[in-house]
């Protein structure tokens, strides 16, 4: 009979589903969520905001369908950037309750 346990994951589903790059993975997505928000809500066509952010129509749509393979975090944050919105690196030590440093994203 197969296993049917319920486990609590972590607060990131890439390391869940084990890839090793998880914590960029979920970056990437928080900072994708964010810039898609932003562009939403001043209500831009795909064509607008490529003229905005710099890139062609196709990569606004892969990236408001968060397929986020060619976007660097660099470049995401660039997007950001363009929008108007401020972006603060903070770093500290890490906590007692990780076994690793962690980055986090937070969005106000």
């Amino acid at each position: 009979m197969a296993d049917t346990s319920i486990k609590r994951g972590s607060n990131n589903l890439f390391a869940d589903l084990g890839f090793p790059d998880a914590e960029e993975r979920q970056t990437r997505l928080w900072l994708a969520y964010t810039i898609n928000q932003a562009l939403a809500g001043r209500g831009l066509t795909q064509a607008a905001s490529a003229a905005l952010l710099g890139i062609t129509q196709p990569k606004v749509s892969a990236l408001q369908r968060y397929k986020l393979e060619g976007f660097s975090l660099e470049r995401l944050m660039g997007f950001l950037t363009s929008l108007d919105l401020d972006i603060e690196i903070v770093i500290r030590k890490k906590r007692r309750s990780h076994p690793t440093g962690q980055i986090t994203v937070t969005a106000e």
